[in-house]
This record gives C-alpha cells, sequence and structure tokens, in this order.
C-alpha cells in the first residue's frame, strides 16, 4: 500500500507524473477510439477544455509551466509491451481479442498530437484539434492533468504532519461510506471516477479500498490502468461524444434526426452485438426513446447521466413496456454526479422493477469535502468536449439544460429536431 502523504510531500512529478501510460484513461475512451478509426477516420475534430465552475480560477491556482511540463510529458507516452498485450489478450466483457490487430497496431504507434494553451480572464483555454481518434484520446488525461494540478497546488502549502492527518481523514470518509454500501442487497457498483479524481493514487487507493471492502459487489474501474494493475474488470461502454460527433457531420435536420441511431447501429455492427448500453440524453431521453427504432429495445440497457435519474429510469421502464419489453430484464446504470445517499435511494426505488447498478464517479475518486480550511479541495465540474467536426460546432442539450453546450442558434435548431420542450435545470455540481 503506498503511503501516499509521504509521496505528495515529496513530490518530484518526475517519479509520480500526473499520467503515467495512454491507458490510463477510461475504458470507454478506447472502446469508442476503435469504432471510430473504423469508421470515421479521418473526421476532423476540435476538443476545448470547458470549466463549468466559474468561481474556480484555474489559471489563477495552476502554474502555467507546471501544467506545460505534464502536458508534454503526456506527448512522451507509449503504449508499454505488456499493456499491449493486456489489451490485446484479455478478455473484456466476456469477449476475447475486443481490440482488432489493426487498431492495436494504429494505437501502439501513436503519440498524442499538440495541443494550444492560453490564458483568458484567469481561466486556461486548452484545445485540440486533429484526426478524431488521435485528439479524442486528450480529454481524460488533460482532465486527469489539471484536477491533480488544482490539488497538487492546495497540497503544497501543507507540512508532512497536516498531510497524513487529511489522508487519514479521507480514508475514513471514504471506508464509512462503503460500510454504507455494503448493507445493500444486491448492490453492483463500478468505480467511474478518472475523469475528475484528486489524484492518480488516491484513485488507485479508492478502487483497492471498494474491492476489499464491497466483496461481490464491485464490478470494477473505467481505469484501464488501474483495471490492469489491480486485475479487476475495466468497465465502461460509450459516451456523448460519439452522437455530438455525428450530429454535427448531418447535412441536413433529416440526418441529424437519425445520427444518435446511427451511432448506435455502427456500435452494433463494431461489438458484434456486445456492449448495448444505450446512452439516451444527448439531445433528450424522451425524445429519442419515443423515435428510437424497434431493435433498440432489444438491447440490454440504458446508462442515466443528466437531469432527475429517477425520473429517467420512469421513462426507461415506460419505453420498455410499450414496447412488449420485460424491464426487470433489463439494466439502468445510475452515474451522474451520485453520492451515497442517492445510491441508497435509487437502489430501493428500482430494485425489483430493473437491474439496477451504478458508476460511482467524482464523490468516489475527489471528495475532501470539509477536510480542508476554506473547502479548497471541494470538486469542481471540468469537461473537456468535442466542441466541432469538420468545421461544423457539435451541440448537447442533456436532460438538463445546465448541462447544454453549443452555439444558441444550433441549441434551438436541435430542440425543434429532437423535439425538446420545457426542461428542469438541475445544480451541476460536478
Amino acid at each position: 500500500m503506498v503511503d501516499i502523504a509521504t509521496r505528495v510531500h515529496n513530490h518530484k512529478w518526475k517519479i509520480d507524473p500526473i499520467v503515467r501510460s495512454l491507458i490510463d484513461t477510461d475504458f470507454y475512451k478506447l472502446l469508442m477510439c476503435q469504432s471510430i478509426f473504423r469508421n470515421k477516420p479521418d473526421t476532423s475534430v476540435e476538443f476545448s477544455l470547458i470549466n463549468r465552475s466559474h468561481s474556480i480560477r484555474l489559471a489563477d491556482i495552476v502554474d502555467e509551466g507546471e501544467l506545460r511540463e505534464q502536458l508534454d510529458h503526456v506527448r512522451t507516452l507509449r503504449l508499454s509491451r505488456g499493456e499491449s498485450t493486456f489489451l490485446r489478450g484479455n478478455t473484456f466483457y466476456g469477449k476475447r481479442q475486443m481490440f482488432r490487430p489493426d487498431f492495436m497496431g494504429w494505437f501502439e504507434g501513436l503519440r498524442l498530437p499538440p495541443y494550444h494553451l492560453e490564458k483568458r480572464d484567469g481561466q486556461y483555454e486548452l484545445t485540440f484539434e486533429g484526426r478524431w481518434p488521435e485528439v479524442m484520446l486528450w480529454e481524460i488525461p488533460a482532465l486527469a492533468v489539471l484536477m491533480e494540478l488544482r490539488s497538487r497546488a492546495v497540497l503544497a502549502r501543507m507540512g508532512h504532519f497536516e498531510l497524513e492527518v487529511l489522508y487519514a481523514r479521507g480514508m475514513t470518509k471514504l471506508w464509512e461510506k462503503i460500510e454504507v454500501l455494503r448493507g445493500i442487497d444486491g448492490l453492483r457498483i463500478a468505480d467511474f471516477g478518472t475523469r475528475r479524481r484528486h489524484s492518480f493514487l488516491w484513485q488507485d487507493w479508492c478502487v483497492q479500498a471498494m474491492h476489499e471492502g464491497l466483496p461481490g459487489k464491485f464490478a470494477g474501474t473505467s481505469n484501464c490502468l488501474i483495471a490492469m494493475r489491480r486485475e479487476v474488470e475495466a468497465i465502461g461502454t460509450n459516451a456523448h461524444e460519439l452522437p455530438m460527433v455525428y450530429a454535427a457531420l448531418a447535412k441536413n435536420d433529416v440526418e441529424l434526426a437519425q445520427a444518435p441511431y446511427q451511432v448506435l447501429a455502427d456500435w452494433h455492427e463494431e461489438h458484434d452485438g456486445n456492449l448495448r448500453i444505450i446512452l439516451p440524453d444527448t439531445f433528450g431521453t424522451e425524445g429519442f426513446l419515443a423515435r428510437a427504432p424497434d431493435w433498440l429495445s432489444k438491447w440490454t440497457g440504458i446508462r442515466i447521466d443528466s437531469g432527475d435519474p429517477a425520473v429517467g429510469a420512469e421513462i426507461a421502464i415506460k419505453w420498455w413496456k410499450s414496447c412488449g419489453e420485460d424491464p426487470r430484464e433489463k439494466l439502468v446504470i445510475f452515474s451522474d454526479g451520485l453520492d451515497v445517499a442517492q445510491i441508497a435511494a435509487l437502489h430501493r426505488q428500482f430494485t425489483g422493477r430493473v437491474k439496477v447498478s451504478f458508476g460511482w464517479g467524482t464523490m468516489l475518486t475527489n471528495d475532501f469535502r470539509g477536510l480542508v480550511a476554506g473547502d479548497a479541495l471541494a470538486p469542481f465540474s471540468l469537461v473537456c468536449k468535442a466542441v466541432s467536426a469538420n468545421g461544423h460546432p457539435t451541440v448537447k442539450l442533456s436532460d438538463n439544460p445546465n448541462k447544454a453546450m453549443g452555439p444558441a442558434d444550433e441549441i434551438a435548431r436541435y430542440k425543434r429536431v429532437f423535439g425538446v420542450g420545457a426542461q428542469k435545470a438541475m445544480e451541476v455540481v460536478v
């Protein structure tokens, strides 16, 4: 077990770089990357950092020189032989050789493309441009670097004993959450906390704690590197990025309306009918399901990632019933800003009506709320999203209008095309 406080106190980042590997990323990014490599390899995209917590002035907290050093380090990373062997030979979701030889040959030779960084009004403008399969792999490392540099800036003011106490309190806080979760019969939960983690070492500790503290309930981690090292399942399917980019490439409103379903048709072909989890909220869950082709109702389940999670689950149950499907045989994965009380409540409400699972993110891997003066380590909402594809802006509507993104005129157009009416705004914490 790593002595995190001592490592933090004696930090030399060349020994403890923030991002240690190209597979120190969410597993779904690799699955999506392979699909994009096959279906849209020459699409040009731009990704951009977006800080939704405007009160956190990152450029005033994080040193630009340190940020550039860490980003430059990420560009030196290559797959190791062991990492390549793991991806080529391991069984994921019951399938061997999930990653095809052509994709692996490309990935083994990959170097992430250049970045553009500048300061503007207390924030960092960080963008990445180029071919979609390459640029998309910047998302998770960029977020991990910014989040951990912010943590390091706060921790640098602390002495060794203060750090020891801080991490002891953090560990106690997490273990108390685990003890609550341990009492939930039939719980199935995974770590989804890579993108906004406190640090790599802390996420690794959290995964070990979950593995030991929740036997039979802990499903695995979204972090591919930690999954490999700790010999737990790598968890993930797909994300909003796919329909956002496909939609931006649509030539007219008819193609736009079909784009979210074309994404899933390509996904189905890519994975031979495996990994059949729908993420319906990119352009509004209710409208997406109302217009969904019949074959989608046969898929395994749905991930709910915005809006009121209970409302989203009820909409899914109603849709399955209308399609003649038994919701009790379907999986609902809740994954939006969850913590223990909400996990317990959702599990009580929906167990027996559907199969219930949880992706636990920031409040697992970055909950130091109340442990530092001024709450200087409280988590905040930082994302890195595709903002254009082949020169056309991307849009995300979400089931929470506070998570919407894109030019105002395009948001209005998408709402018209996808039939999105009034929405309930909810606070975005992470």
